[in-house]
């Protein structure tokens, strides 16, 4: 941790320097942060400082302080501190939807220009995905599952993508760690199998239909043992 420079306001100097500590995982989501008194003496600044940065990032929604215990990394970005506030089972739904979309865009966009490199990695997931599921470990399975599909969005090769995706896989991945069932439903397993192929094998129109159809088999299932 740097010391902040003194020509800028230290309240927003320090500000920056705590979300940089977030977003590059030095400070890992749910790990408790150090104190006020242990970050003002290290930084040389007043807790008042410290308090003030503490206060925006927690307005943000990257922290969390909790009464008697200290303050927490809640998210990484501003639209995952808004999601990690509210309850998963109403969220999953909209989350879902917009996952529908997120998926369909970045499936279009990597059957029409995905790199050799992004195909290999996408049709690794899916072989760890399928692996996963098969030796029926649920944990190692939810993980490949979320592999997959960033890898999807990766493909595609937009940024504003991979950190929309990224931004709402932290709720989702919670969810179906309470939901998912093995072994999953036959459609389900054979929808990532032709979205893989649909994006190797540069099928646009199709990439982007099996990707709705995918979220949409999940949706009608009642419950969402993928996304």
């Amino acid at each position: 941790m740097q010391e902040p420079v003194r020509n800028v306001p230290l309240g927003t100097q320090l500000a920056d320097t705590f979300r940089e500590l977030i977003v590059s995982r030095t400070w890992p989501v749910g790990q408790k942060i150090p104190s006020e008194h242990e970050l003002a003496l290290k930084l040389g600044v007043s807790r008042a400082t410290v308090r003030e940065a503490l206060r925006a990032l927690s307005i943000a929604g990257l922290l969390e302080p909790r009464v008697g215990d200290g303050t927490y990394v809640l998210a990484t970005d501003e639209i995952s501190g808004v999601l990690a506030r509210e309850e998963t089972s109403m969220l999953l739904e909209h989350v879902l939807d917009a996952r529908a979309g997120l998926e369909a865009a970045s499936a279009r966009l990597a059957a029409w220009q995905a790199s050799p490199h992004s195909l290999v990695e996408l049709a690794a997931a899916l072989l760890a995905r399928t692996t996963a599921h098969d030796t029926g470990d649920m944990a190692a399975f939810v993980a490949a599952d979320a592999d997959f599909h960033r890898a999807v969005v990766f493909a595609s090769g937009n940024p504003v993508l991979i950190r929309l995706y990224d931004a709402v896989a932290g709720v989702n991945a919670q969810s179906v760690e309470h939901t998912a069932t093995l072994p999953e439903q036959s459609a389900i397993a054979d929808a990532h199998a032709r979205l893989t192929a649909a994006i190797i094998g540069k099928n646009v129109e199709a990439a982007s239909t099996v990707a709705y159809e995918l979220i949409d088999s999940v949706k009608e299932m009642g419950a969402p043992q993928d996304t």
